[in-house]
């Protein structure tokens, strides 16, 4: 059944002091992912057609974030607390007639079943939803009070709670959906009668119950309102995170030997049957293919694994990097915008930058691909099973030709036929006794300095 149009209000205009940081707090990643865009993208996975973040002037780098995500900027200031913030989206969303979210760029854990859960609330009848959490330590969260009938009545601050009310587990979260025209009359209603002087977004429960209309809260695990304040905050909602898709990894198929001690990025794609070493990290823009295997201690970022192929340990893939079926990058292998193709192998000591190697290519130890003369980036092209020797140096642009070896040592600056041998070293020459001559004056000399 089709639900009515959905718009998410997203409040970002926090100071974030105790981020002690120049960047905006909103702008902090949590997964290689700033939370602003967390919060966009929770918007954009629940459906939102229409998507408002309201900043401060103090942060212009938020309106910008926006901008560049298709969402609208709307400016408060001065900050006069949530209820105000929310009046600021009310020339976004004035021609707008369905469900609108308020949302948090500080709060990155929310999924989107959650808000589903939400918004159903407002398709069974009621005006106002909230969503609640109920912490092992209600400590200063804002209780939600129910009815005896289950409905919400009423949003009470804890330093302004009764005993009886204090008992009360379930918490507020800040998370609150209402219908369009509902919201913005109900929010023209809040006053700043209050110590702070501030207009309160948790004042909109009251109001719509001394109207007569129905409000429900919605719970959530604890877990996904975690909202971020501080770097302490931070790097708890990035163990949060951390912790839900390593289990969701090992739910769909991969194996983690260690599981603590991988670290994954917001969209990193593991297939089933996956096998991962401990301490690997991936950063963003990581897809690796079934049957793979990453072992320890490797860092992967913007690369694409094939199925079958083996990486580390001790491996670093980074943006460009491309291993098709089978290929094999070994320990302290660097690989850059390049591809191994199907089978090729650099097992050790090398780096692969800016080129291509051919399928069953075998790429010694020690082996640079010098792609780089102080002002462009050059390619290097190695034919299908191609035999690079141990401690080449193939200077860019150059290719080797298929089946092509270069002899271990070999500075290569010209292309290389198929099927050919390149040398490039100088002529080994040998001196009989020498070394033999060179011991004994050697340890005549260290003789007569202990004698001196």
């Amino acid at each position: 059944m089709p639900h009515k149009p959905r718009a998410a209000i997203i409040l970002a205009a926090g100071h974030g002091t105790r981020m002690k940081s120049e960047r905006a707090k909103p702008l902090h990643p949590v997964a290689g992912r700033s939370m602003l865009d967390w919060s966009l993208d929770l918007a954009d996975t629940s459906g939102a057609t229409r998507k408002v973040v309201v900043w401060g002037a103090h942060s212009p780098a938020i309106r910008d974030a926006a901008e560049a995500a298709g969402a609208i900027p709307a400016l408060q200031d001065p900050p006069r607390g949530t209820g105000d913030a929310v009046k600021q989206a009310a020339e976004a969303l004035g021609d707008f007639d369905g469900d609108v979210i308020v949302l948090y760029a500080d709060t990155p854990l929310i999924r989107p079943e959650t808000v589903e859960r939400v918004f159903d609330a407002l398709s069974g009848g009621a005006s106002v939803a909230v969503l609640g959490f109920e912490p092992d330590e209600p400590g200063q969260y804002g209780r939600l009070i129910e009815t005896g009938h289950g409905d919400l009545d009423a949003i009470v601050e804890a330093a302004e709670a009764s005993p009886e009310q204090l008992q009360v587990r379930l918490c507020n979260s800040g998370v609150l959906a209402c219908q369009s025209k509902v919201l913005f009359e109900l929010l023209s209603k809040i006053t700043n009668d209050n110590a702070k002087g501030e207009y309160y977004l948790t004042d909109l429960v009251g109001l719509a119950r001394a109207r007569g209309l129905t409000a429900k809260a919605v719970r959530a695990p604890e877990a996904e309102v975690l909202g971020v304040n501080s770097r302490l905050d931070l790097s708890q909602a990035e163990a949060a995170w951390q912790d839900r898709r390593r289990r969701e990894a090992m739910e769909a198929g991969v194996t983690l030997i260690a599981p603590d001690t991988v670290v994954f990025s917001h969209d990193t794609v593991i297939e089933a049957d996956v096998t991962i070493e401990p301490n690997v990290v991936f950063g963003p823009g990581v897809t690796v293919r079934s049957g793979a295997v990453i072992r320890a201690f490797s860092h992967l970022e913007g690369a694409h694994v094939a199925g079958g192929c083996e990486v580390g340990p001790y491996a670093r893939l980074r943006p460009g990097a491309v291993l098709e079926t089978g290929a094999r990058v070994g320990n302290f292998v660097e690989v850059k915008k390049a591809r191994l193709g199907e089978g090729a192998k650099a097992n050790h000591l090398s780096y692969i930058g800016d080129g291509d190697v051919g399928a069953h290519a075998n790429i010694g130890a020690g082996t640079i691909f010098c792609n780089y003369d102080g002002f462009f980036k050059n390619k290097t092209i190695v034919g299908e099973g191609a035999f690079i020797g141990s401690n080449s140096s193939l200077v860019a642009p150059v290719t080797i030709g298929k089946g092509a070896m270069t002899a271990s040592g070999t500075v290569v600056t010209d292309d290389v036929p198929d099927d050919a041998l390149a040398l490039g070293r100088a002529k080994q020459v040998v001196k009989d006794g020498w070394a033999a001559r060179f011991r004994k004056a050697m340890q005549a000399r260290k003789d007569k300095q202990k004698k001196d």
